[in-house]
């Protein structure tokens, strides 16, 4: 018939063999694949499982730190780790976790190097920013009140003296000084040490022990603020203003100083028992 194409028996003998050898060279390419796969998974087990990837000594481990505050042995000191282990049955996650349990350490991250073998470790340390006393209750008798004393950093994270200093013995201690700290206070610790630290008079202690006045030590006198507020940046501006004042005012005289409204400070005097009010700061 018109159309049809008549196919000879040794066209599809022919066409039989090509299909026969196109399948036999897809077993041998799958057969080929296998065996690379293989042989490069053996070679990496054989590799892992050689002496040369064990950790044998603390000098293995490198460690970088944001402010260097803490030695390498401090932080050696912090790892949960022997010596000798083998590189590849150490957990970098859990030794980072455990150093961020440490009042000390705000992040931590830990990898495995291979060449040569060891451990890269960066770490974010807390930098002690004041040193503060905070009073708790005592579990058996809560009207007696028990001082402990540690160091703050700028987020208000507590660190315990007594932790730092075994890890840090020779830690210079901060100027800033934090009387009666709470934990409404470190919840606002942010705010409070940011405007105090940027302040032109210089701050050394801050007293929290009242809530309803939180008290300022400064070179130019004791200062009240009242209750922490929103206008704590404008009460610190006013403070900056009035930094010329022991020019005008012998500071022996100066009881203290009240910026509790701060479009109204007013300077107590001593020996007269007045008030001066000082609308105007920079003219007292």
């Amino acid at each position: 018939m018109p159309g049809i194409v008549s196919v000879s028996r040794k066209d599809l003998s022919q066409r039989r063999q090509q299909l026969r050898r196109q399948r036999q060279m897809q077993i041998l390419q799958a057969i080929w694949r296998t065996g690379a796969i293989t042989g490069l998974a053996g070679g990496l087990l054989w590799l892992a499982i050689q002496p040369i990837w064990i950790l044998k000594t603390p000098q293995q481990v490198s460690i970088t730190s944001n402010n260097q505050s803490l030695s390498q042995e401090a932080v050696q000191s912090l790892l949960v780790l022997s010596y000798p282990q083998s590189l590849w049955r150490i957990q970098p996650d859990a030794i980072a976790e455990s150093l961020k349990k440490q009042p000390a350490i705000a992040q931590a991250t830990v990898n495995r190097r291979l060449f040569p073998p060891g451990l890269i470790i960066e770490v974010q340390e807390r930098v002690p920013v004041a040193i503060a006393q905070k009073s708790q209750s005592q579990a058996n008798d809560t009207s007696k009140k028990q001082i402990s004393t540690g160091f703050l950093d700028a987020q208000g994270v507590w660190i315990p003296l007594e932790k730092y200093k075994m890890i840090n013995p020779e830690i210079k201690l901060p100027s800033l000084k934090v009387i009666g700290f709470t934990e409404e206070y470190g919840k606002n610790w942010s705010q409070l040490y940011s405007s105090v630290s940027q302040s032109a008079v210089k701050i050394t202690e801050i007293d929290c022990q009242d809530p309803a006045n939180l008290k300022l030590k400064t070179e130019i006198g004791t200062v009240y603020l009242g209750s922490l507020s929103p206008q704590l940046p404008e009460q610190i501006n006013v403070l900056d203003k009035l930094r010329h004042l022991p020019k005008k005012i012998n500071p022996q005289e100066i009881d203290y100083i009240d910026l509790k409204n701060p479009n109204s400070p007013l300077v107590h005097i001593n020996q007269k028992k007045e008030m001066v009010n000082s609308q105007t700061p920079s003219k007292i």
